[in-house]
């Protein structure tokens, strides 16, 4: 499924811009740009999760005082 269409380029201030046709429309808000040679590829930006997010960071490499951390006093209700 390789649809060619020739596109106009156009300036938005100082950026240069292309309107993307409604048959190469992206989900979302967000894209990724990057250039391949003289090509340059736009791809959605995937959402990430949490758990993506803290697979992604380094672990810690230092230890933690002990908390004294007592069970709460009873209430009166």
């Amino acid at each position: 499924m390789n649809h060619d269409r020739r596109v106009r380029l156009f300036r938005n201030g100082r950026n240069q811009a292309v309107r993307i046709p409604r048959e190469f429309e992206l989900p979302g808000e967000d894209a990724i740009m990057r250039k391949d040679g003289d090509r340059l590829i736009i791809e959605p930006a995937r959402k990430r999760s949490l758990l993506a997010l803290l697979a992604s960071l380094e672990p810690l490499d230092e230890d933690f005082p002990e908390i004294d951390d007592p069970p709460p006093e009873p209430v009166d209700l």
